[in-house]
């Protein structure tokens, strides 16, 4: 969330902000609001604490002089302070309360390079890398793929947990866990700390992350316990240092984390959608920076670069787009998104997300550095690495040979005993 002396001393870069998203500004005026009228209250239980200071001491000068209907009657005057006292302290919880719940949806304020559009339109192409491949035959669909070769079971998979499960087979499998540790290997090379997350997370430290109003439907509850499945190792990564003060020598922490996610993908979704695209569990590489202020715009070209050198050795065809207002969340100040051409549907489909955060998730989290001047909110930054079954599917199906089968990228064969073509399964 934004820091409350933005609201104080700020607001017009709020506004400005939210003039370019196209949201109106009720939502700052009532933050602004409640803020001073929790600034009042507060005022006034100091004053009626000072009385009852004053009057304390009055009551010890009147009881050493022994003038006890002196003292009985000073006590009288102030004895329903500390009712008063008691009563403007909860309202001040509760204007607080009101105040930072409302402030954790206000979204964050915006690069200046973000571009304006309403929605997905309005995206703008950063750069295009490989070449389309050309085939001499009509591509097949990962789907299609998929079946031909045995390498999916979503049927038994629906079975036995519901739709959007799967079973990975055979080759596909094993290219899966290769890209894992290709990508792993990449960024531990570049100084980034392999890390393994928890696969669950509290309420507490979920809100710390993402607006939970927003992004709760698509989360798993795991109940009697309160725990949330995690959607993207992003999450427990970023709230590790949650409530610390970090000295400035371990900045930035670089990590590469990988674990499983999860998410219900509620909501009707396109053709290109179904397979092993868009499913309940997946597993995600992914690059997590917690840094500095002022260096968290160059790092944010460090994840970019990071991921262009990993896609492109795959030798795979995709575009890096600019994330605009309109498509833009409530967490990320910049945001850009590399989209995988796939040729069984051509079209270009998401595969990375890579997000500068700004101070809003270290504000939400109560995360800090140790600064001359005082401890001051870092900023942390996000992307995806490979999400291997999206990988997987921008794989296949660029990969796909006429028979149905596919080449495996040159340098994930070392990781495959040298294998250069995905057979398929037997059964």
């Amino acid at each position: 969330m934004l820091d409350i002396k933005m609201f104080r001393d700020h607001a017009d870069v709020i506004r400005a902000d939210h003039d370019k998203r196209g949201i109106a500004h009720d939502s700052i005026d009532e933050v602004i609001r409640l803020d001073e009228a929790w600034k009042k209250t507060r005022y006034d239980a100091d004053q009626l604490r000072r009385q009852r200071n004053q009057a304390a001491r009055g009551i010890a000068e009147a009881k050493k002089a022994g003038d006890s209907t002196e003292a009985e009657r000073i006590l009288a005057e102030v004895a329903s302070l500390g009712d008063q006292i008691d009563e403007l302290g909860i309202e001040a919880d509760n204007l607080v309360n009101s105040r930072d719940t409302l402030r954790m949806k206000i979204p964050n304020i915006l690069h200046q390079s973000v571009p304006v559009g309403e929605n997905e339109d309005g995206n703008t192409l950063h750069s295009k890398h490989g070449e389309k491949g050309e085939y001499t035959f009509t591509p097949k669909t990962h789907n299609e793929l998929v079946d031909q070769n045995n390498w999916v079971d979503l049927p038994r998979a629906a079975k036995i947990a519901g739709s959007r499960f799967y079973f990975l087979k055979g080759d596909l499998a094993r290219m899966e866990l290769a890209l894992q540790q290709y990508a792993i290997d990449c960024l531990t090379a570049k100084g980034y700390t392999f890390v393994q997350p928890p696969v669950m997370m509290n309420r507490s430290a979920y809100e710390g992350v993402t607006d939970l109003s927003d992004f709760e439907t698509v989360m798993y509850n795991v109940q009697p316990e309160g725990f949330y499945t995690i959607a993207t190792s992003e999450h427990p990564l970023t709230a590790m240092f949650m409530d610390e003060v970090i000295e400035p020598s371990m900045l930035p922490l670089k990590m590469v984390g990988v674990s499983p996610c999860f998410r219900r993908e509620v909501g009707a979704h396109g053709q290109s959608d179904k397979g092993i695209w868009r499913v309940h569990q997946f597993t995600k590489i992914e690059q997590i920076i917690i840094s500095k202020p002022e260096d968290s715009w160059e790092l944010h070209e460090e994840l970019l670069t990071n991921c262009v050198e990993l896609w492109d050795s795959l030798g795979l065809h995709y575009e890096v787009v600019n994330i605009c207002t309109g498509d833009m969340g409530t967490v990320a100040a910049k945001k850009y998104d590399l989209e995988a051409w796939l040729p069984g549907v051509d079209a270009y489909k998401e595969v990375v997300s890579c997000s500068n955060c700004t101070d809003y998730q270290a504000n939400r989290l109560r995360m800090r550095y140790r600064t001359a001047e005082g401890n001051e909110a870092v900023h942390t930054l996000n992307s995806t690495a490979v999400a291997t079954s999206r990988a997987l599917v921008a794989i296949v199906e660029q990969n796909q040979m006429e028979d149905g089968l596919v080449q495996i990228p040159e340098v994930l064969q070392p990781y495959m005993q040298g294998q250069k073509v995905l057979q398929s399964c037997k059964w």
